[in-house]
């Protein structure tokens, strides 16, 4: 079941976005120290508190057998986009098919907001997401490095309908 976040579920949403991408840290060799704003590292309750109350986002959560395991958020940005932000699956849910449904949820969310497009960013070292996403109907846009970085941003989009 994927529903609205709650302003309860806030702390659970914390636990599950740095949880799931404290993987991606682990396998590339992010730290708090090279890469503190990774997600990983950078997601606190104050922060996912303001982005509910400032930016309006769409934030989402998914239970599965009444354990909270799943979150993305959308941001809608006008013009007919919107960003999918922080899509994470508890490392121990995955390979069941939660990302998708979450993926495909987002999608039907931007639709009815009407939205035609949804950014995305990713590590572009992480060739695994990147062909996730492809194999879900994500375009690649291309790439970004930044200073404050370890690693390579990579852009993507879908169109929904």
């Amino acid at each position: 079941m994927i529903r609205r976040v709650k302003r309860e579920d806030i702390p659970e949403c914390v636990n599950i976005i740095k949880n799931s991408f404290m993987t991606v840290a682990e396998e590339l060799g992010f730290t708090a120290e090279n890469a503190p704003r990774f997600t990983a590292f950078s997601t606190s309750e104050d922060r996912l508190f303001w982005q509910m109350d400032n930016e309006n986002r769409l934030m989402f959560l998914c239970e599965e057998a009444g354990i909270q395991c799943g979150y993305y958020s959308l941001v809608l940005q006008g013009d007919g986009e919107c960003e999918l932000s922080n899509l994470a699956v508890l490392p121990e849910y995955r390979h069941n098919g939660i990302g998708k449904k979450l993926l495909e949820h987002a999608c039907q969310t931007a639709a009815g907001e009407g939205c035609k497009t949804i950014n995305i960013g990713i590590v572009e070292e992480n060739r695994r997401l990147r062909k996730w996403y492809e194999e879900n109907g994500a375009v690649h846009l291309g790439t970004k490095k930044f200073d404050f970085f370890p690693f390579t941003c990579g852009y993507m989009k879908i169109t929904v309908e």
